[in-house]
C-alpha cells in the first residue's frame, strides 16, 4: 500500500492532536482553514452561530418564499446570495451544502445540482458559446464525452482530447478560439492522475478556464483550487454523500465574479437539487474523512492481490509500483483513492462472466457507496465510445471497475477469488 505521512497525517489526526490544550485545538479557538479534515466535514455546513440552534441543518422542503413588498422580492433575485424568493434560485438548505463545499475546496463559493452531470452541464453551457473550443483529457467520464460531443454536433464546440501528460500539450492545441481546459483529479476507470499543477498553469498562461472533476478524489484527498483550478466540479452522489441513496452534483469556483455569471445561467437551467437531497449529502459529507480511509485502505489491498492474481493482466491503481502516475499521485493526493480497475486475460467475454459471478460486491453503476460494487465499463458507463475510443482512452474489452466499499476486505478478496476462478 502506498502510504503518504505528511498527508495522512493532515487529513487523520493522531492522539498527540486530541490532548492538545483547548486553546489549541478546539473548533471555538482556530479558523475553519486551519482545523483538520475530520473536523472540518462535521462542522462545515453547521457553523458556530451564536446561542441555541439546531445540531442538525434543517430541512426547508418549500418551493418558495413569502414578500411583503414587491421592491424586496426583486432585489432578492438579483443576485446568488440575496434573500431566498424560489427554491430553483436558491433555498436555505441548499446553500447550507454550497456553503459547505466552498469551505471543504477552499473556494469563495459553489452552486449545488441535481446531478454530477447537471453541474457539468450548467459550467459547460454557460462558459462557452458556439465555435469555441474545449482542451480535454482523453479518459474522461462516458458522461462528459457526451455533452462534449453532443455540443460539437448542435453548436460547433470542438474538444481536442489530449494525453494530459505534457504541458507542452496544451501550448500545441490551443487556439485562438480554446476557452476551457477539462481534466479530471483521478480519471474513471483508469485511475490516471493529472499533474494539475503543470496543466493548470499551462492553461492559464493562455486565458483558459481550468475546471477539474474531482468526484473520485474528494477534497480530502485533494483540492484542485489550490493547484491552480478555476472549477472543481463533483457528483456529489459519489463519496461526498456516500450512501447511494441520493442524486446530486456540485461546481465550486475561485472567483466570485466567475460563480456569479454561472449563476445566472445555471438557476434558469432547471438543475437546482431538490431540499431534501441536499440534507442528505450534507449528513454524508459529516462521515466522509472515515469512508475515505476505509474506502483507500481495502482498494489497496485488493490491488495488490489482484496484481499477482494469474487471470489478471494489468491493475489500475495509483499506488501501485509501475503505476505511471505513481509519483504524480504521491505530491497531489493524500492516498490513492477507493476505486480500481483490471484486465482480465479473457477479454470482453472474461469481463462479462466476471461481473456475473460475484456475490459479495454488487452488479451497479455508480462509485463511493459504502457498498462494493462492479461494472464493466465497455458495455456500461462507457458505452457511448468506440472500439477505437476506448482503446485511446485506455479501457480494454476485459476492463472491470471495482468501487471498493468499505466492508471488511478479506470478505470483499474472497468474493473477488472466487469469481476469478470462474473465468479462468
Amino acid at each position: 500500500m502506498t502510504t503518504h505521512p505528511d498527508a495522512a497525517a493532515a487529513a487523520h489526526p493522531t492522539a498527540a492532536d486530541s490532548t492538545a490544550t483547548t486553546a489549541d485545538s478546539t473548533a471555538a479557538a482556530r479558523p475553519a482553514a486551519q482545523l483538520h479534515p475530520q473536523t472540518r466535514v462535521v462542522h462545515a455546513a453547521t457553523g458556530h452561530a451564536p446561542g441555541p440552534g439546531p445540531l442538525s441543518v434543517p430541512i426547508y422542503q418549500t418551493s418558495g418564499f413569502a414578500f411583503d413588498d414587491a421592491d424586496s422580492i426583486a432585489a432578492a433575485m438579483a443576485a446568488p446570495d440575496g434573500d431566498y424568493v424560489y427554491t430553483r434560485r436558491g433555498n436555505p438548505t441548499v446553500r447550507a451544502l454550497e456553503t459547505a463545499l466552498a469551505e471543504l475546496e477552499g473556494g469563495a463559493a459553489a452552486i449545488a445540482a441535481a446531478s454530477g452531470m447537471g453541474a457539468i452541464s450548467a459550467v459547460l453551457l454557460s462558459l462557452l458559446q458556439p465555435g469555441d473550443h474545449v482542451l480535454a483529457q482523453k479518459c474522461l467520464y462516458g458522461g462528459t464525452f457526451s455533452v462534449l460531443t453532443d455540443l460539437g454536433r448542435r453548436f460547433g464546440i470542438e474538444t481536442t482530447y489530449l494525453d494530459a501528460e505534457d504541458p507542452a500539450e496544451i501550448a500545441a492545441a490551443t487556439r485562438s478560439n480554446t476557452r476551457l481546459l477539462l481534466l479530471e483529479t483521478i480519471a474513471n476507470p483508469t485511475t490516471r492522475v493529472c499533474d494539475l499543477p503543470a496543466l493548470l498553469a499551462a492553461g492559464r498562461a493562455r486565458g483558459l478556464v481550468g475546471v477539474v472533476d474531482n468526484s473520485l478524489a474528494s477534497p480530502v484527498l485533494c483540492r484542485p483550487i489550490e493547484h491552480g483550478a478555476d472549477i472543481v466540479v463533483h457528483s456529489t452522489t459519489k463519496y461526498l454523500a456516500g450512501h447511494s441513496d441520493v442524486i446530486g452534483g456540485a461546481a465550486v469556483f475561485a472567483d466570485p465574479a466567475l460563480h456569479r455569471a454561472v449563476w445566472a445561467r445555471a438557476v434558469e437551467l432547471g438543475a437546482t437539487p431538490d431540499p431534501f437531497a441536499a440534507w442528505l449529502t450534507i449528513r454524508g459529507l459529516q462521515t466522509l474523512v472515515l469512508r475515505m480511509r476505509q474506502h483507500c485502505s481495502n482498494a489497496a489491498l485488493l490491488a495488490e492481490r489482484l496484481a499477482a492474481h494469474p487471470a489478471v493482466t494489468a491493475v489500475n491503481w495509483p499506488g501501485l509500483q509501475g503505476h505511471p502516475d505513481r509519483e504524480v499521485a504521491r505530491r497531489l493526493l493524500s492516498d490513492c483513492g477507493g476505486m480500481l480497475s483490471f484486465e482480465l486475460a479473457g477479454g470482453r467475454e472474461a469481463g462479462r462472466r466476471f461481473i456475473g459471478a460475484v456475490r459479495l460486491a454488487r452488479l451497479a453503476l455508480s462509485i463511493g457507496g459504502v457498498e462494493t460494487l462492479v461494472t464493466h465499463p465497455a458495455s456500461t458507463s462507457h458505452r457511448e465510445l468506440t472500439e477505437e475510443q476506448l482503446e485511446s482512452a485506455g479501457i480494454g474489452p476485459g476492463t472491470v471497475r471495482l468501487a471498493v466499499g468499505i466492508e471488511h476486505p478479506e470478505d470483499l478478496w474472497a468474493d473477488l477469488d472466487q469469481a476469478l476462478h470462474s473465468v479462468r
